[in-house]
C-alpha cells in the first residue's frame, strides 16, 4: 500500500527540512478530489464519441449566440492555448466544430460547434450531470461551504497564474 499524503509530506520535511510541504495537503485533496470525479464519470465515456475533456471543451459553444475564438475559450476552462489550439484541431477533423477566419483578426479563427458536435453533447453531457448530481449529493448543507472556498482557491489562483 502505498504512503497516504501526510505521510508522504513528513517524508519530504524529514528528507528536506527547508522545503516548504504545506501545499501537499491542500493540492493532494484537489487532485485525489479530480481522480474521483474522473472515475465517475469515465464509464459513460466508454466507446462514446467524445472523451469528457472534448465534451468539456464543446460546452461553451453549445449554446453559444456567436463564435468563439480559442483564446476565450482557453480563458474559460483554464486551460492553456496551445492545448486548446491542438485540442479543437482534432474535433475539427473529427466534424464536432469548425473554424472559419475572423475578418478582425486573422490570428484567431471563429470557432462554432457543428450539428454534429451539438448532438454529441445533448447525448453525453445530460449524463454526466447526472453522475455529478449523485457524486455530489452527500454534500448536502456544505455545498455552499463547498462552493465558497473553491471559489476562494481558484480567485487566489488565478492572481497567481493569471486567467487567461
Amino acid at each position: 500500500m502505498s504512503p497516504s499524503p501526510i505521510d508522504v509530506r513528513t517524508q519530504w520535511t524529514e528528507h528536506n527540512p527547508g522545503l516548504d510541504t504545506s501545499p501537499m495537503e491542500l493540492i493532494g485533496l484537489l487532485k485525489h478530489a479530480t481522480g474521483l470525479l474522473n472515475r465517475a464519470v469515465e464509464p459513460l465515456y466508454a466507446g462514446a464519441a467524445l472523451t469528457a475533456p472534448e465534451v468539456d471543451m464543446l460546452i461553451p459553444l453549445r449554446h453559444a449566440t456567436d463564435p468563439v475564438i480559442a483564446r476565450r475559450l482557453a480563458e474559460w476552462l483554464g486551460l492553456s492555448r496551445a492545448g486548446v489550439s491542438k485540442a479543437l484541431g482534432k474535433l475539427e477533423k473529427r466534424g464536432f466544430i469548425a473554424r472559419t477566419p475572423n475578418p478582425a483578426d486573422r490570428r484567431a479563427a471563429l470557432v462554432t460547434i457543428t450539428p454534429a458536435g451539438a448532438k454529441a453533447v445533448d447525448d453525453l453531457f445530460p449524463r454526466q450531470l447526472a453522475t455529478e448530481v449523485d457524486l455530489l449529493a452527500g454534500l448536502g448543507e456544505d455545498r455552499d461551504q463547498v462552493l465558497k472556498a473553491l471559489g476562494r482557491l481558484v480567485e487566489v489562483m488565478e492572481r497567481q497564474v493569471g486567467s487567461g
